[in-house]
């Protein structure tokens, strides 16, 4: 049985990424603060799975020279077609199916290591696992396809605090066997600094924090601290 473990990933591009953060800390730096929860997230899951995937856009060269560089040879490439998040998404899963796969956002540069790996335990006895977001959201997608493929990527309110919801009422009605993982958050709004922030430095003094070192992310957020761009300059 081969597990596939992917990730979906965004050129981090000024003006392209992580927009609502960019209102408050311009574009160049919300720019560099992805491109930091990029190099910790591909780090931390270089061995997670028997198959690694970055599922990337926008589909270009340069994108895929970004990616083949941050990988080095770790995970394979797979262009995201120019559809809705639900159809990529499906897409994804039936390319790397019909066996067990494991699919994760890259908004959560804290994310722990063992989440991933649980998921694929999971899906020995299970038919999907979710990992639910504080903002109502997703931050991972686990499907065991080998017995069938779950319709849960139509009609769902993608990107919206709604999609836990509705997902797990469509598992329900299709009666699924679906394990949950642990919350965990995404970096979507300026407010969500101040708590990564404090997250980090947290971690700095515990015993979890070789599970869930982010040091390129730690990196980036120190001189956005020093412009006090973190408390609003409180």
């Amino acid at each position: 049985m081969t597990t596939t473990f992917g990730m979906f990933v965004k050129a981090p591009n000024p003006g392209c990424v992580k927009t609502r953060l960019a209102a408050t800390i311009g574009d160049a730096k919300a720019a560099e603060l992805y491109r930091a929860f990029l190099s910790d997230l591909i780090e931390r899951f270089r061995r997670t799975g028997e198959r690694r995937v970055l599922a990337y856009s926008p589909v270009d060269d340069m994108t895929r020279e970004v990616f083949n560089q941050l990988s080095v040879g770790d995970y394979d490439l797979w262009p995201q077609p120019d559809a809705d998040l639900g159809t990529r998404m499906r897409l994804f899963f039936e390319a790397f199916g019909p066996e067990p796969v494991v699919l994760i956002g890259s908004d959560s540069p804290t994310l722990p290591g063992e989440f991933p790996v649980a998921a694929f335990e999971l899906l020995q006895r299970a038919d999907v696992v979710l990992g639910p977001a504080t903002d109502g959201g997703l931050y991972l997608i686990g499907l065991n396809q080998r017995r069938r493929t779950w319709p849960i990527f139509d009609g769902i309110d993608w990107s919206t605090s709604r999609v836990l919801h509705q997902v797990m009422q469509r598992l329900d009605q299709e009666q699924a066997r679906v394990e949950v993982l642990p919350p965990w958050y995404d970096i979507d709004e300026p407010a969500d600094l101040d708590f990564l922030r404090g997250h980090l430095l947290a971690l700095r003094f515990s015993q979890e924090q070789l599970a869930s070192d982010a040091a390129a992310t730690r990196s980036a957020l120190e001189p956005l601290a020093a412009l006090d761009v973190l408390t609003g300059g409180r």
